[in-house]
């Protein structure tokens, strides 16, 4: 009955999307991507004879979990090739263009057909899934045509139905996997619950990846300059919720800079911005500034409209704000901005990210409620320097401890040979 209902959803999902495209543009992408979408994948590896290795992430914060296994997939073996697939255009349309994957596509949509026509294409000798992607078909193809399959940087929770009464199905689906690669200890101990024992404490690769960006760093010289000299807040990943908190601030303290990156550059968004953030100018119009067409004394807030600046932003901050924990679903990645010793401070949810949770109790995040709170966070922080210098080394700190995933599962894959043919 489960199966049946799952494939009911599946084949309903494109049909909603469809319904809702016209005035839904991430709909719209989602649908427009997957026409004639196993057309062009077959096209497009006609002929291909190489050993593939197929990767699939959700989004876009999946495939920087992804990134690092993916470079080092191609350092060990550059002939082989590297089939990545996106569920959300999020994903899709940031990186389709990432130069160490040999093809990019969304994933056809999850159904018997579908999948068996993939893998008829594809071939793939090692399948790689991300964070938490579960599609029934695709497994049932990779265990019924015996292909490796590792989760990496796999979370699970005990809300999920995989550790229900009724979640039968959903057990069956991680009957599939090779291996799984974990996050956390409870992982472990949930995946026992039901039975299942090949698995191990791996951490996160997004460790590796933050790691990687801060060490291949390269300057903004527009932003550094707005920068410098300056107590500086960078804002990322904000939500409407994250900016109401925040603007006040920004209007008491002209003397400060800020570095605003919210989550959804739509236009109707960054003007929302430009209305909470009183003395600010869009990144795109920055250049007038500096020609002198705006006076630079009326500037203390920068708003970022564009993407894949980000992870290079907090590294001008003073102090970091990842947004989410007002807004959204929770918390964005905190990584990002810890990596570079920076002092993050988010809203107050963010319980479901391990990573925010254990970065607090280190003492190199700090979680506010209300923007009363966030204005004193940042104040004690700003006004004590031992406390902050403190912050700084514990955010550091704590990102070095917990790297060494990529490592760990690239070890795995040499160890089972899971790269030869």
């Amino acid at each position: 009955m489960q199966k049946i209902f799952y494939n009911i959803f599946t084949s309903l999902y494109p049909f909603i999307a469809s319904l809702i495209s016209p005035f839904n543009p991430k709909a719209r992408k989602w649908v427009q991507g997957r026409k004639g979408l196993l057309q062009q994948i077959e096209e497009k590896l006609a002929g291909n004879t190489s050993k593939t290795v197929w990767v699939h992430c959700a989004s876009l914060g999946e495939f920087e979990q992804g990134r690092p296994l993916i470079e080092d997939l191609k350092k060990v073996d550059s002939s082989c090739k590297i089939v990545l697939t996106f569920f959300s255009p999020s994903g899709y349309e940031v990186q389709k263009k990432y130069v160490y994957a040999d093809y990019i596509f969304y994933l056809p949509m999850d159904s018997a057909s579908n999948a068996k026509k993939f893998y008829d294409i594809v071939n793939p000798s090692l399948i790689l899934f991300v964070k938490y992607e579960f599609w029934y078909h695709y497994l049932l193809q990779a265990r019924q045509r015996n292909i490796p399959l590792l989760l990496v940087s796999g979370i699970f929770r005990k809300s999920q139905p995989f550790f229900k009464s009724y979640g039968g199905f959903h057990r069956k689906m991680l009957g599939a996997f090779t291996h799984f690669f974990v996050q956390n200890d409870e992982s472990i101990e949930l995946l026992k619950s039901i039975q299942i024992t090949n698995a191990s404490l791996s951490g996160d690769t997004r460790f590796d990846r933050v790691l990687q960006i801060a060490g291949n760093f390269t300057d903004i010289p527009d932003l550094k300059d707005f920068a410098s000299n300056h107590t500086v807040i960078v804002a990322g990943s904000t939500w409407t919720e994250d900016d109401e908190e925040l603007d006040h601030y920004s209007h008491i303290h002209t003397d400060y800079r800020f570095i605003i990156a919210p989550h959804d550059i739509s236009e109707e968004r960054i003007r929302e911005c430009e209305t909470l953030y009183k003395h600010a100018v869009r990144y795109s119009t920055y250049q007038q500034l500096l020609q002198g067409k705006v006076p630079l004394q009326e500037i203390n807030t920068i708003i970022i409209d564009n993407i894949g600046m980000l992870s290079r932003l907090y590294k001008y901050a003073t102090i970091c704000y990842v947004g989410g924990g007002f807004g959204g679903d929770g918390v964005h990645n905190v990584l990002e901005a810890a990596v570079y010793n920076k002092p993050v401070v988010f809203g107050p949810v963010y319980d479901k990210y391990f990573e925010a949770v254990e970065l607090v109790e280190k003492g190199g995040a700090f979680t506010v409620d209300d923007a009363l709170e966030l204005e004193q966070q940042l104040d004690e922080l700003l006004g004590d320097g031992a406390t902050y210098k403190n912050a700084c080394k514990n955010a550091g700190d704590y990102v070095h401890e917990k790297s060494g995933a990529t490592g760990n599962i690239m070890q795995y894959i040499y160890a089972k040979r899971l790269l030869t043919n």
